[in-house]
């Protein structure tokens, strides 16, 4: 199985930014973990703050990966051209946020990605990239 985690949007100051909502682990020091717990699955992981290049990455492994794992980050509450993607390709992809986006300010309330999604999960931490890799196993 292959999958990969696409993450928007500041996830790269993950440890750093906003410790008490986010905690304090860098996102490559869990995606280590992830790659440990889930060995049977080959893991892939790729961050961008930049709309294009995350369109650009769903676009290349839509086709071709078994899931995608996709955190959007503020682009899920902006981006038409992100969920439009979703809805393009054929590869399943499960919406994930660390945070509840539901106990934050209600712009946060709407989701672009969730109609093409398979699922969305959220508000479990860094958890929630966990459940979402065994929704697909």
């Amino acid at each position: 199985m292959k999958l990969i985690i696409i993450n928007g949007p500041n996830l790269n100051l993950l440890g750093k930014r906003e410790p008490e909502l986010y905690g304090h682990k860098t996102f490559e020091d869990y995606f280590s973990e992830l790659q440990f717990r889930f060995k049977e699955v080959e893991l892939e992981y790729f961050q961008s703050n930049i709309e294009g290049e995350l369109i650009t990455k769903l676009q290349e492994v839509g086709f071709e990966y078994d899931g995608i794992v996709l955190n959007a980050a503020a682009y899920t509450h902006t981006s038409v051209g992100l969920g439009d993607a979703v809805k393009a390709i054929n590869t399943p992809v499960v919406e994930v946020h660390i945070s509840n986006t539901y106990n934050r300010e209600d712009y946060r309330h709407v989701s672009y990605i969730s109609p093409g999604a398979k699922g969305v999960i959220l508000g479990f931490g860094l958890q929630s990239y966990d459940l979402a890799i065994c929704s697909f196993l």
